[in-house]
């Protein structure tokens, strides 16, 4: 055999005398003489036939594998898990979500470090999916390069774009007499129309926007649909690019470094984007080493203005962010907030990308200067409720509800507050605290968009708020706070409220408060115990090991 680059990595499965067993497996697969001479390139695809986001991921890998070739190099194609958030929502299953992002982490890490790959691109398109791969991307240190699927078409109901979001609020709207459940049947048969990850600014796509903006896609990425002939040529492109990266030395923490980070929660703020993102961003930049506190969100906030509505913070979809230049071009606007020496996966940074980038539609993206709201779409509230933090995506809240108190209705469970919200139990003016759903206590931080989607479909979108330890979902709106910490598993002051007691939330002074004397709180924490649940698998160790969802909800020794 001959020698090959002291710089790949793959030499320790192929090259000398002691490798000859790994190279008779290796030819076992199909590989000639020569291929012993070029990176070994893994292609790692969640591809599942239960995710409509993921269900088009074979077409795409084929078209990485044709890049990687025609470059030089030799692809190998890998799996991890893929969950749909969508079809989890609602019920136990959605306590598997979240957790299933740091198995997604560890599982890429094992068989690419196993393997000893020179560099892979990730295949990935929903919620946990994307952030789990870039935090495995961060950890292996290897050149690296994202292929978010793409967003679902807008299916078309009575002559309006409808979509996954549509559906959940179609409960409501036939709870409350507003549609006929023949209406709900024929919403169902149109509302997701094909594969794609859910067609407006949910998790899935606020996090192929944001893995754009940090360099770690190829321009445009983010938003090609799924099944365009663009989002088939943007993964041949990485596949070539990809061997590039492995001859030029350019791994995942050159790119995804601080500056990137703040890139992309600059982007994030300016699309209204979803708040799980939050928790995400931090639980790459604690793979990366990275300081990323909380107050940061906040701090970025109050200098970047929101300058989309999209849905469902407003009337526009991924077509429409697309058609009216997609990230790049968002980008270009926000060049004066963004660090443009920013290394990306392009080789070059981040201003060369956008140079020739510019707005093809001003009512999708506003100019600077003309902004729909002078600060960010995202908001952090502190206060004797949340002493550690919550979030609320500001994005679509009309000005007039920028504060709102009300008595609380408080429940230990989504399931509890589902079933008061359907029964007509929640009125106009309530405060809906839905506890026990944090990181641990849930566990797994279940998202609530089944509770707010229901009562947005019966009309009270602003007119009842809700606050959890748990997450909401990029499709809800409405005054909905998450993260609530210290959750009260841990005994924040969210485990100690009770039914009646008067909530106060200014978003414009950024504060949630629980308006009880501190001497009736202690009082109550003498006669607290926490919930104990009976927990077994992987719940029962993620549990044991997750942290604050202040701190990105990751793992004890992660990293």
């Amino acid at each position: 055999m001959s020698g090959v680059s002291s710089g790949m990595r793959s030499q320790e499965v192929k090259f000398g005398l002691e490798r000859a067993p790994h190279r008779a497996l290796l030819r076992s697969l199909g590989l000639k003489d020569e291929d012993f001479d070029r990176p070994f390139v893994a292609v790692v695809n969640s591809y599942s036939e239960i995710v409509p986001g993921h269900r088009h991921l074979r077409d795409l890998a084929e078209r990485v594998k044709d890049g990687v070739r025609e470059a030089g190099g030799v692809p190998f194609e890998v799996n991890t898990i893929a969950i749909c958030d969508g079809i989890a929502m609602g019920h136990e299953g959605m306590r598997f979500s979240l957790p299933s992002r740091d198995l997604i982490a560890d599982s890429v890490e094992l068989v690419v470090g196993a393997h000893r790959f020179d560099g892979m691109v990730m295949l990935t398109n929903c919620d946990k999916i994307t952030p789990g791969m870039l935090m495995a991307a961060a950890r292996l240190d290897l050149p690296a390069i994202v292929v978010t699927g793409g967003p679902m078409s807008s299916g078309v109901w009575r002559g309006r774009k409808v979509g996954v979001q549509s559906m959940f609020e179609a409960v409501g709207e036939l709870k409350s007499g507003r549609i006929t459940e023949q209406e709900l049947c024929e919403l169902e048969r149109v509302a997701c129309p094909g594969p794609g990850s859910c067609n407006a600014l949910f998790t899935a796509n606020t996090m192929a926007c944001l893995t754009e903006a940090m360099g770690m896609s190829l321009p445009g990425t983010a938003t090609a649909p799924a099944t365009s002939s663009k989002k088939l040529s943007i993964s041949a492109e990485a596949g070539r690019k990809v061997v590039e990266l492995v001859s030029e030395g350019i791994t995942a923490r050159r790119v995804m470094t601080e500056s990137a980070l703040r890139n992309a929660i600059c982007v994030d703020l300016s699309l209204g984007g979803s708040t799980n993102t939050i928790l995400h961003l931090q639980a790459i930049a604690s793979e990366l080493e990275v300081d990323l506190p909380i107050d940061v969100f906040e701090e970025l906030g109050r200098r970047v203005p929101q300058l989309c509505t999209i849905a469902p913070g407003g009337p526009h979809t991924m077509e429409d962010l697309e058609r009216a230049g997609g990230v790049q071009a968002l980008m270009k606007e926000l060049s004066s907030l963004l660090d443009l020496g920013a290394l990306t996966v392009t080789g070059r940074t981040l201003g060369e990308n956008i140079s020739n980038a510019s707005v093809d539609d001003r009512d999708v993206i506003r100019h600077l200067s003309k902004p729909v709201r002078e600060t960010s779409g995202i908001a952090i509230l502190k206060g004797t409720l949340a002493p550690r933090g919550s979030v609320i995506k500001t994005a679509g809240l009309a000005q007039n509800v920028m504060h709102f108190s009300g008595p609380a209705e408080v429940f230990d469970s989504e399931e509890d507050a589902m079933r008061a919200v359907l029964e007509g139990s929640i009125g106009p003016g309530d405060v809906v605290v839905i506890r026990n759903e944090g990181p641990k206590g849930g566990p797994g931080m279940r998202e609530m968009l089944s509770v707010t989607a229901a009562i947005s479909g019966m009309g009270l979108g602003e007119a009842i708020a809700l606050i959890t330890d748990g997450r909401f979902s990029g499709a809800t709106r409405g005054i909905c706070i998450g993260h609530v910490s210290p959750e009260a598993a841990e005994g924040g002051p969210i485990a100690l409220v009770e039914k009646g007691d008067y909530v106060e939330i200014d978003i414009a002074r950024r504060r949630l408060d629980l308006k009880v004397d501190p001497d009736v709180l202690e009082r109550r924490r003498e006669r607290w115990s926490p919930v104990k649940r009976q927990l077994r698998g992987y719940l029962r160790r993620y549990a044991s090991q997750v942290t604050s969802a202040t701190s990105g909800a990751v793992l004890v020794g992660a990293g």
